[in-house]
């Protein structure tokens, strides 16, 4: 596509040929080209201007409510970082307390965190709440304090595997074998934080069952696996044993922690 400067210039271009000898005609030539250059920044100016005109005020509150937005975002995110903190303390007071035998001051620093905490501070306190009234052999109110986080789609996901298994081991008697297999299952695999203590109940729930065939396995893996606390390794290494499946790699290790 042609310029608006080379367009001009074939409009003022004669129509007879020119002679490129005749000073004159290379004169008028280089007056056509300084002409149409003129023309041609006089319309690019005039084009910017009607942009601007058309434009302006939308570009501009657009990008005033880009640069609104944005300090929105940033105060939210600065006032979320501080609540945060904030509420963090209050856990931390709050576990102070339970330790220095306070729990009404516990108590009192976690009931607003379990209203208005954000999700993770809100969880936080409903698993010290209910591990506090396990504590205290309220088994019920613990068990339905864990099953309020597990079921919390806002609560981080640790928490809620963390809330699940506590939940199933409080209420494991009253459970059918298979609801606890199919709640902890997915928990119950080499590799996750919680395949020691899942895991076990996993394999309880099998033996309930008469599931020997799988239960055995599971136990010889969890008293094999580096990552599992020891009283849960030794536990599984007993029930394995029991059910002739060998749980033991590094005989010298087992020796060592049964010293």
């Amino acid at each position: 596509m042609l310029s608006i400067a080379e367009s001009l210039a074939l409009a003022l271009r004669p129509n007879r040929p020119q002679n490129p000898s005749d000073p004159r005609a290379v004169a008028r030539a280089a007056e056509g080209n300084v002409f149409a250059r003129e023309v041609d920044d006089a319309l690019r100016q005039d084009e910017a201007l009607y942009t601007l005109r058309k434009w302006g005020k939308p570009v501009g509150a657009a990008v005033v409510l880009g640069l609104a937005g944005l300090g929105g975002w940033l105060w939210y995110s600065n006032h979320q970082d501080t609540l945060r903190g904030q509420q963090g303390e209050q856990l931390t007071q709050a576990l102070d307390n339970f330790e220095a035998k306070n729990d009404k001051a516990a108590q009192a620093l976690l009931d607003p965190l379990t209203k208005d905490g954000t999700p993770g501070n809100r969880a936080a306190a409903q698993l010290l709440l209910a591990g506090k009234a396990q504590d205290d052999g309220k088994a019920d109110q613990a068990a339905k304090g864990f099953a309020a986080v597990a079921a919390d789609s806002n609560a981080p996901q640790a928490y809620r595997d963390a809330a699940t298994v506590r939940e199933v081991a409080i209420t494991f008697d009253k459970l059918p074998p298979q609801q606890v297999i199919d709640r902890l299952k997915p928990l119950a695999v080499p590799g996750n934080p919680w395949f020691g203590s899942a895991g076990e109940l996993v394999g309880l729930a099998y033996l309930k069952q008469g599931h020997n065939d799988l239960a055995g396995p599971l136990f010889a893996a969890i008293a094999k696996d580096k990552d599992v606390p020891d009283t849960i390794k030794r536990r599984a290494r007993q029930v394995a044993g029991s059910l002739g499946v060998d749980a033991v790699d590094d005989v010298s290790a087992v020796i060592g922690q049964a010293q």
